[in-house]
């Protein structure tokens, strides 16, 4: 489901922290320089999402990888840190003529997946798996919405619901 078509503001008014459940929490916001025009308005998007709900910027840590493939890997290293109470991976993976596109984007589900079940932090998966430049386009910001918007809302939610568990 996208943001164009509910209001995710609405959707999550209930299911947010508090402010006050917010002092001191930190978030990361990692995101690949590849398709940089997708991802950078992700970034911006997820650190939107972030500020709009009662996390300061002072409490937001960017992190720049080369590639969607590596996000995991910056993924495990942030959560071994224990620094964060959420992290929001960014990526875009675009088809092309090679099955290049299915081994990055089976990696780094799998990877991101493997960190969520180990279950120390939630890694949030906003990558894009489009066919083309239009679809991603639609999802950054566009007639789709911001999937990165959308990722910080679902940290924030995962924090609600799981942060007293140990």
């Amino acid at each position: 489901m996208s943001t164009a078509n509910f209001d995710i503001n609405k959707f999550a008014e209930n299911c947010l922290p508090s402010e006050e459940s917010l002092v001191g929490k930190r978030f990361a916001i990692v995101y690949a320089e590849w398709n940089q025009d997708i991802t950078f308005a992700l970034a911006e998007g997820a650190r939107r999402g972030f500020t709009e709900h009662g996390v300061h910027d002072d409490l937001l840590d960017f992190f720049v990888v080369p590639g969607t493939f590596e996000l995991t890997f910056a993924a495990s290293r942030l959560i071994k840190s224990a620094k964060y109470s959420g992290i929001v991976v960014i990526g875009c993976v675009i088809r092309g003529e090679t099955p290049h596109f299915d081994y990055i984007c089976q990696g780094v589900a799998n990877g991101i997946s493997t960190l969520n079940a180990e279950g120390v932090c939630p890694v949030i998966f906003s990558v894009l798996t489009t066919e083309n430049m239009a679809q991603a386009q639609e999802r950054c910001g566009g007639k789709l919405g911001n999937k990165g918007y959308e990722g910080a809302i679902c940290a924030l939610k995962m924090l609600k619901t799981f942060g007293n568990i140990k």
